[in-house]
């Protein structure tokens, strides 16, 4: 990261306000995602994992981790517009790759929107790859 002080540490309640908004920023809330709900559910299954990252106690990055002992997975990667492009992204990445491996995690799987070329582009840059798989997926 280029100079920056950032602070990472895992999700804590008075987070909320400014993930959501952050999530809302990043374009990573659709018509048919609770981001609330999301948070909620995240913080019933391996909460040390969702990490956020500060500037001035402002919460400028996100990432939620999971692993169900096969596959790890990240969900809602975002960095605030004005941070992007300076390393924050890939640490964050960084990071949350180090807690999965520390799990022996053997693979990380990602799901992002085929219209999304720049974050298709920003994960091939880290080293990831697009299997030759089709994701599936059905809303209960």
């Amino acid at each position: 990261m280029q100079n920056i002080n950032l602070l990472l540490r895992p999700y804590q309640e008075q987070d909320e306000e400014q993930v959501i908004n952050l999530w809302y920023r990043c374009n990573l809330v659709m018509p048919w995602n609770d981001p609330k709900q999301d948070i909620r559910l995240k913080l019933q299954v391996q909460s040390e994992l969702f990490l956020v990252g500060l500037i001035a106690a402002k919460v400028v990055a996100t990432i939620m981790v999971g692993y169900e002992g096969h596959r790890g997975w990240f969900n809602y990667l975002a960095v605030a517009p004005e941070y992007q492009r300076q390393g924050i992204g890939k640490y964050m990445v960084e990071q949350a790759t180090m807690k999965l491996k520390s799990l022996n995690c053997p693979k990380i799987n990602i799901q992002v929107r085929n219209s999304n070329i720049d974050v298709i582009q920003f994960y091939d840059h880290l080293g990831f790859k697009i299997d030759d798989v089709i994701s599936m997926g059905k809303r209960l």
